[in-house]
Protein backbone atom coordinates (compact mmCIF):
# COMPACT_ATOMS: atom_id res chain seq x y z
CA UNK A 1 0.00 0.00 0.00
CA UNK A 2 1.97 3.04 -1.23
CA UNK A 3 -0.77 5.59 -0.52
CA UNK A 4 -4.44 6.02 0.34
CA UNK A 5 -6.90 8.72 1.32
CA UNK A 6 -9.30 6.20 2.89
CA UNK A 7 -7.42 3.95 5.28
CA UNK A 8 -10.64 2.45 6.64
CA UNK A 9 -11.67 1.08 3.25
CA UNK A 10 -8.21 -0.33 2.63
CA UNK A 11 -8.23 -2.04 6.02
CA UNK A 12 -11.64 -3.56 5.30
CA UNK A 13 -10.39 -4.88 1.95
CA UNK A 14 -7.24 -6.23 3.60
CA UNK A 15 -9.24 -8.13 6.22
CA UNK A 16 -11.52 -9.66 3.59
CA UNK A 17 -8.53 -10.65 1.49
CA UNK A 18 -6.76 -12.27 4.45
CA UNK A 19 -9.77 -14.20 5.76
CA UNK A 20 -10.85 -15.68 2.42
CA UNK A 21 -11.74 -19.29 3.32
CA UNK A 22 -10.29 -18.71 6.81
CA UNK A 23 -7.06 -17.61 5.14
CA UNK A 24 -6.67 -20.90 3.26
CA UNK A 25 -7.67 -19.81 -0.26
CA UNK A 26 -4.71 -19.87 -2.62
CA UNK A 27 -5.20 -16.18 -3.41
CA UNK A 28 -5.89 -15.06 0.16
CA UNK A 29 -3.55 -12.16 0.98
CA UNK A 30 -0.77 -13.08 3.41
CA UNK A 31 1.94 -10.42 3.16
CA UNK A 32 0.96 -6.77 3.59
CA UNK A 33 3.57 -4.18 2.63
CA UNK A 34 2.77 -0.70 3.88
CA UNK A 35 4.43 2.67 3.27
CA UNK A 36 6.31 3.95 6.31
CA UNK A 37 4.02 6.95 6.87
CA UNK A 38 0.91 4.72 6.86
CA UNK A 39 2.36 1.73 8.69
CA UNK A 40 1.45 2.48 12.31
CA UNK A 41 -2.12 3.52 11.51
CA UNK A 42 -2.63 0.51 9.26
CA UNK A 43 -1.29 -1.97 11.81
CA UNK A 44 -3.52 -0.54 14.55
CA UNK A 45 -6.70 -0.58 12.49
CA UNK A 46 -5.95 -3.81 10.64
CA UNK A 47 -5.16 -5.73 13.82
CA UNK A 48 -8.32 -4.52 15.55
CA UNK A 49 -10.48 -5.34 12.52
CA UNK A 50 -8.91 -8.74 11.89
CA UNK A 51 -9.32 -9.87 15.48
CA UNK A 52 -12.87 -8.51 15.59
CA UNK A 53 -13.92 -10.35 12.41
CA UNK A 54 -12.05 -13.58 13.02
CA UNK A 55 -13.64 -16.60 11.42
CA UNK A 56 -15.12 -19.30 13.63
CA UNK A 57 -14.43 -21.92 10.99
CA UNK A 58 -11.60 -24.39 11.61
CA UNK A 59 -8.70 -24.94 9.24
CA UNK A 60 -8.77 -27.92 6.91
CA UNK A 61 -7.24 -30.22 9.53
CA UNK A 62 -5.49 -30.36 12.89
CA UNK A 63 -2.26 -30.94 10.98
CA UNK A 64 -2.77 -27.72 8.99
CA UNK A 65 -3.26 -25.77 12.21
CA UNK A 66 -0.13 -27.37 13.61
CA UNK A 67 1.90 -26.32 10.60
CA UNK A 68 0.69 -22.74 10.91
CA UNK A 69 1.44 -22.74 14.65
CA UNK A 70 5.03 -23.80 13.98
CA UNK A 71 5.47 -21.10 11.33
CA UNK A 72 4.13 -18.38 13.61
CA UNK A 73 6.24 -19.61 16.53
CA UNK A 74 9.35 -19.56 14.35
CA UNK A 75 8.65 -15.95 13.36
CA UNK A 76 8.23 -14.91 16.99
CA UNK A 77 11.40 -16.77 17.98
CA UNK A 78 13.26 -14.83 15.28
CA UNK A 79 12.10 -11.48 16.68
CA UNK A 80 8.65 -10.83 15.19
CA UNK A 81 5.74 -9.67 17.35
CA UNK A 82 2.44 -11.57 17.28
CA UNK A 83 -0.76 -9.62 17.94
CA UNK A 84 -3.56 -12.08 18.69
CA UNK A 85 -6.31 -13.10 21.08
CA UNK A 86 -7.18 -16.61 22.12
CA UNK A 87 -5.32 -19.86 21.64
CA UNK A 88 -5.31 -22.66 19.12
CA UNK A 89 -7.82 -25.45 19.80
CA UNK A 90 -7.36 -28.43 17.54
CA UNK A 91 -8.02 -27.26 13.98
CA UNK A 92 -9.22 -23.85 15.18
CA UNK A 93 -6.50 -21.20 14.90
CA UNK A 94 -6.93 -17.66 16.26
CA UNK A 95 -6.50 -14.74 13.89
CA UNK A 96 -3.26 -12.85 14.37
CA UNK A 97 -0.94 -10.23 12.90
CA UNK A 98 2.84 -10.58 12.75
CA UNK A 99 4.85 -7.34 12.76
CA UNK A 100 8.56 -6.58 12.99
CA UNK A 101 9.29 -9.00 10.16
CA UNK A 102 11.99 -8.60 7.53
CA UNK A 103 12.66 -10.71 4.47
CA UNK A 104 15.51 -12.30 6.42
CA UNK A 105 12.95 -14.20 8.49
CA UNK A 106 12.30 -17.67 7.08
CA UNK A 107 8.58 -17.33 7.80
CA UNK A 108 8.43 -14.16 5.70
CA UNK A 109 9.22 -16.20 2.60
CA UNK A 110 6.68 -18.94 3.31
CA UNK A 111 2.97 -19.30 2.65
CA UNK A 112 0.77 -19.09 5.75
CA UNK A 113 -2.38 -21.12 5.20
CA UNK A 114 -4.69 -19.71 7.86
CA UNK A 115 -5.78 -16.44 9.51
CA UNK A 116 -2.29 -15.12 10.29
CA UNK A 117 -1.11 -12.00 8.46
CA UNK A 118 2.40 -10.61 8.00
CA UNK A 119 2.83 -6.83 7.82
CA UNK A 120 6.03 -5.25 6.50
CA UNK A 121 7.17 -1.62 6.67
CA UNK A 122 8.47 -0.21 3.37
CA UNK A 123 10.75 2.81 3.18
CA UNK A 124 9.52 3.67 -0.31
CA UNK A 125 8.33 2.30 -3.62
CA UNK A 126 11.58 0.54 -4.49
CA UNK A 127 11.76 -1.01 -1.03
CA UNK A 128 8.15 -2.20 -1.31
CA UNK A 129 8.93 -3.94 -4.60
CA UNK A 130 12.05 -5.49 -3.11
CA UNK A 131 10.04 -6.97 -0.24
CA UNK A 132 7.21 -8.07 -2.54
CA UNK A 133 9.52 -9.90 -4.92
CA UNK A 134 11.70 -11.54 -2.26
CA UNK A 135 9.62 -14.71 -2.12
CA UNK A 136 9.50 -17.93 -4.12
CA UNK A 137 5.70 -17.65 -4.31
CA UNK A 138 4.10 -15.30 -6.79
CA UNK A 139 0.42 -15.86 -7.46
CA UNK A 140 -0.97 -12.35 -7.08
CA UNK A 141 -0.82 -8.99 -5.33
CA UNK A 142 -3.24 -6.21 -4.46
CA UNK A 143 -1.96 -2.65 -4.90
CA UNK A 144 -3.70 0.25 -3.16
CA UNK A 145 -2.68 3.77 -4.11
CA UNK A 146 -4.19 7.12 -5.07
CA UNK A 147 -1.47 7.68 -7.70
CA UNK A 148 -2.36 6.06 -11.04
CA UNK A 149 1.18 6.37 -12.39
CA UNK A 150 2.56 4.68 -9.30
CA UNK A 151 -0.10 1.98 -9.57
CA UNK A 152 1.15 1.16 -13.05
CA UNK A 153 4.79 1.10 -11.97
CA UNK A 154 4.19 -1.07 -8.92
CA UNK A 155 1.82 -3.48 -10.68
CA UNK A 156 4.32 -3.78 -13.53
CA UNK A 157 7.28 -4.26 -11.19
CA UNK A 158 5.70 -6.99 -9.08
CA UNK A 159 6.82 -10.49 -10.02
CA UNK A 160 3.49 -12.29 -9.98
CA UNK A 161 0.91 -13.80 -12.25
CA UNK A 162 -1.73 -11.22 -11.28
CA UNK A 163 -1.93 -7.72 -9.86
CA UNK A 164 -5.19 -6.03 -8.84
CA UNK A 165 -5.26 -2.27 -8.24
CA UNK A 166 -7.49 -0.75 -5.53
CA UNK A 167 -9.72 -3.77 -5.05
CA UNK A 168 -9.88 -7.37 -3.84
CA UNK A 169 -12.05 -10.23 -4.99
CA UNK A 170 -11.84 -8.94 -8.56
CA UNK A 171 -11.18 -12.31 -10.17
CA UNK A 172 -13.73 -13.24 -12.83
CA UNK A 173 -14.54 -16.07 -15.21
CA UNK A 174 -13.22 -14.23 -18.26
CA UNK A 175 -9.91 -13.29 -16.61
CA UNK A 176 -6.82 -15.54 -16.65
CA UNK A 177 -5.88 -16.80 -13.18
CA UNK A 178 -2.44 -18.16 -12.31
CA UNK A 179 1.00 -17.44 -10.91
CA UNK A 180 4.72 -17.62 -11.58
CA UNK A 181 7.76 -18.93 -9.68
CA UNK A 182 6.66 -21.70 -7.29
CA UNK A 183 3.05 -20.63 -7.64
CA UNK A 184 2.83 -22.61 -10.85
CA UNK A 185 2.57 -22.07 -14.57
CA UNK A 186 -0.29 -21.89 -17.02
CA UNK A 187 -3.57 -20.05 -16.61
CA UNK A 188 -7.22 -20.66 -15.92
CA UNK A 189 -9.87 -19.54 -16.94
CA UNK A 190 -10.32 -16.86 -19.66
CA UNK A 191 -8.99 -17.27 -23.20
CA UNK A 192 -5.48 -18.22 -22.00
CA UNK A 193 -7.11 -20.82 -19.74
CA UNK A 194 -9.13 -22.31 -22.59
CA UNK A 195 -6.00 -22.50 -24.73
CA UNK A 196 -4.31 -24.63 -22.06
CA UNK A 197 -6.76 -27.40 -23.01
CA UNK A 198 -6.58 -26.97 -26.79
CA UNK A 199 -4.39 -29.20 -28.94
CA UNK A 200 -2.79 -27.01 -31.60
CA UNK A 201 -1.52 -28.18 -34.95
CA UNK A 202 1.16 -26.55 -37.06
CA UNK A 203 0.79 -26.75 -40.84
CA UNK A 204 3.62 -25.07 -42.77
CA UNK A 205 3.74 -25.02 -46.54
CA UNK A 206 7.32 -24.56 -47.71
CA UNK A 207 6.74 -24.51 -51.43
Amino acid sequence: MPSTDDLGSVVDAAVRARLDDSGQACDAAERFIVADDLYDGFVEKFTAALLDRRSGAPLSSVAAAGTLARQVAAAVAAGATLHTEGERRGAHFPAGVLTGLTTEHATARQELSGPAAMVFRAAGEADALRIANDTPYALGWYVFTTDSARAGRVAGGIEAGMAFVNGVGAEDAELPFGGVKRSGSGREPGRPGIEEFVGKKLVRTVA
